[in-house]
């Protein structure tokens, strides 16, 4: 079982999703970017995603790709993500890095499912990469143990949702609309349908990102995911003004709106259990 799962399959338990939050390595810098993620566990935060910066986040709206560029421009490198890893992983959360595969293919796939996997990561999200070209990249996770995460939208087909539940570990990622990552005043009309379309195709977790910014966004999602994914609200107190440590309050601020909205989500919609067929 991997330790991704495993929180997911806890939480469930307990009546509620999780709330996985991201933010970019290095941004502002790799040491107050370890700040930033533990700031993000300390208020509520159940799985952490790292980004890995890209000199070409295609797939990341403006506000991530102002931080993105924030790192690169700070000499953030892909070595930097194992010690952020690191210190994520021992406050007990899952890890999970978020990045392009070219990135990965450079530094060596095996090397890096290797150092990941030794800096205690649980896995990889792979947002521009599908399982049929991914014979590589699964077998070093599989031999490291590592959760294999890829991305269903709303236009997949179920073939595809089915070859994608089949090849991920820890869960699938559904991108809640069609677009590049970002807050959003309303999230896609079809996330919903979208996760059961996901869970019928054989996906035993499923988790669902893009737009969520909001307490009520959360809430909404919670009641029918397993997971709800935030990034750009996350970052964005980040790039505001004041000290480093204003900003984290902010941030926490954020955090803690957000987890509450996910942990009171089943209970607050009356009538609302646990995601249909979202038993183990």
């Amino acid at each position: 079982m991997s330790a991704t799962a495993d929180r997911i399959d806890q939480l469930r338990a307990e009546g509620r999703a999780a709330l996985v939050g991201y933010l970019p390595v290095g941004f502002p810098t790799v040491d107050e970017s370890v700040r930033a993620v533990l700031t993000l566990v300390d208020n509520g935060v159940d799985i952490i995603e790292l980004g890995l910066p890209y000199s070409d986040p295609v797939m990341d709206g403006e506000t991530i790709q102002h931080a993105v560029t924030k790192a690169l421009l700070a000499g953030a490198r892909v070595r930097d993500l194992f010690p952020v890893v690191e210190a994520a992983a021992s406050r007990g959360v899952p890890v999970l890095s978020m990045t392009y595969f070219n990135p990965v293919m450079r530094y060596g796939v095996e090397a890096f499912a290797r150092d990941l996997a030794g800096a205690g990561g649980a896995g990889l999200i792979t947002p521009d990469l599908i399982p049929d070209e991914a014979e590589e990249w699964i077998a070093a996770a599989d031999a490291h143990d590592l959760d294999k995460v890829f991305l269903v939208a709303p236009s997949s087909t179920d073939e595809r949702l089915a070859l994608t539940a089949a090849a991920s570990r820890g869960f699938v990622y559904a991108a809640s609309t069609m677009g590049v990552t970002g807050e959003r005043a309303s999230l896609g009309a079809h996330a919903e349908e979208l996760v059961a379309r996901t869970r019928a195709a054989g996906a035993e977790r499923v988790c669902v990102g893009l737009g969520v910014s909001r307490p009520d966004q959360a809430a909404q999602v919670a009641r029918y995911a397993d997971g709800v994914i935030v990034g750009s609200a996350f970052v964005r107190p980040l790039l505001g003004d004041g000290s480093f440590d204003e900003r984290l309050e902010a941030m926490g601020a954020v955090a803690r709106g957000l987890a509450e909205g996910v942990r009171t989500a089943r209970t607050a919609g009356a009538g609302v259990d646990a995601p249909p067929g979202s038993r183990v």
